[in-house]
């Protein structure tokens, strides 16, 4: 997977837009960039735009798990993440968006740009 990094002082929230294949290895070094980005930048708000993924690859427990490796890498609860995602990949996302909330994190999916960044930013 591959992404691209915007930061956005004015509104201060980091937008990565993401294309590829989606999984655990590229997920995880994309949460491990995004997490250091936003400690130089102190942001603590997150867009992620994963509309031009073109397929995910992984099983469900790797989703179930994933929130035990974001704190692992240094993701901090108090971030506010909002996700776009296509409509074809909402039962992966949706799945993966309970598992966090469940492990205390703070993350909503999308399907469109302005709610989501209405979200964020409030």
């Amino acid at each position: 997977m591959e992404w691209e990094i915007r930061i956005h002082n004015e509104d201060n929230y980091i937008e990565v837009i993401t294309k590829g294949v989606a999984g655990k290895a590229g997920s995880l070094n994309m949460a491990k960039t995004i997490t250091e980005t936003m400690r130089q930048h102190r942001i603590t708000r997150v867009l992620i735009d994963h509309r031009n993924i073109e397929s995910i690859s992984g099983e469900i427990i790797e989703i179930y798990n994933r929130p035990k490796l974001l704190k692992m890498i240094g993701i901090i609860l108090g971030v506010k993440i909002a996700e776009i995602i296509k409509p074809d990949h909402i039962k992966h996302f949706s799945f993966f968006e309970t598992v966090c909330i469940n492990q205390g994190f703070r993350i909503s999916i999308f399907q469109e740009n302005l709610p989501a960044l209405e979200w964020l930013l409030k």
